[in-house]
């Protein structure tokens, strides 16, 4: 576990020393009011994308965009071998913005459900995800400088199987597991593409299948439980080059009641590449680690590209 902290110590280090060397051209978004991009920790089916307000707006702004990407590999008499396989993915993000002086709110929603058929081994679930963000922040007379309070959602659409074992075994459902959280404290950015916050959280845990209780860290028979604690975050957002953006965070929960090496962690990233208004091809990484699901380091990779189209 040492080394994976490690590697994200060396990780934040290299984004807060990366000078903003393409200048106010390269940079995606104005000064934030920074935004909790991630719902929770635990929740580790997908990375976010953030939710921030620009100290230019005035009003309200919206917008909503949908995505439909998927791959297809299909092999007849091919002598090198290989198992047809077909996946599709579905998204849609829905961002509300507002700000009045020093008050901002930003409301962000992120629906993706994606599903693969494997020949002899039939349909599989690759990504579920529902997450809703809501952000209110107070920026002081130091716009660097500000108050927030978070409130978040989290859960998943459909059933989730673990695949190791035969038959299969349920590990997830509909709101088994869902996660609230609120979070109020200080945020500090120090520049347009990095945010850090700090501030005192609660954590609700709801697991409406008995049966998978003690497998997100309930007893036996437990259908909720509650978590006071703090938690850590911080935000990278920046264009790297032409057309290619990085987004990468990394957010922690410490239950007050527990040792401190039971803090759970998240570190996420993704790579987003616009080939045109329409096509985009993207790459994920995301490690998390919670103590209550496994002790072990958990890794996700994602490599897509697909078609996404601006509603509003």
């Amino acid at each position: 576990m040492q080394k994976y902290f490690s590697f994200i110590a060396i990780l934040i280090m290299i984004f807060v020393v990366i000078p903003p060397a393409l200048g106010q051209e390269a940079i995606e978004i104005s000064k934030l009011l920074e935004n909790d991009s991630d719902i929770s920790v635990r929740d580790m089916s997908d990375v976010n994308s953030k939710v921030v307000v620009a100290d230019t707006l005035r009003g309200w702004q919206v917008d909503w965009i949908s995505d439909l990407s998927g791959s297809q590999a299909s092999y007849d008499n091919w002598s090198q071998g290989g198992v047809n396989t077909i996946s599709v993915t579905a998204s849609t993000v829905f961002n509300a913005k507002y700000r009045k002086g020093q008050f901002a709110y930003a409301l962000g929603t992120n629906f993706k459900y994606g599903k693969a058929r494997i020949e002899d081994e039939g349909t599989r679930k690759t990504n579920d995800r529902i997450a809703i963000n809501n952000k209110f922040s107070y920026l002081f007379e130091d716009e660097r400088w500000s108050a927030f309070g978070n409130i978040n959602f989290s859960t998943q659409f459909d059933q989730g199987y673990d695949y190791s074992t035969d038959p299969p075994v349920v590990i997830s459902r509909f709101f088994a597991p869902a996660y609230f959280t609120q979070i109020g404290g200080i945020a500090f950015q120090p520049e347009e593409y990095f945010t850090a916050e700090a501030g005192l959280a609660m954590k609700q845990t709801i697991v409406n299948d008995t049966d998978l209780s003690t497998r997100y860290g309930l007893e036996p028979g437990e259908t909720f439980r509650f978590e006071p604690g703090y938690s850590l975050a911080m935000n990278f957002e920046k264009k790297i080059v032409s057309n290619v953006r990085l987004i990468s965070s990394v957010e922690t929960f410490t239950n007050m009641q527990r040792h401190i090496d039971n803090t759970d962690v998240n570190f996420s990233n993704e790579l987003i590449g616009k080939i045109n208004n329409y096509l985009n091809m993207s790459f994920q990484f995301v490690m998390v680690y919670d103590s209550d699901f496994s002790r072990e380091v958990q890794i996700k990779q994602v490599l897509s590209a697909g078609f996404s189209y601006s509603i509003l």
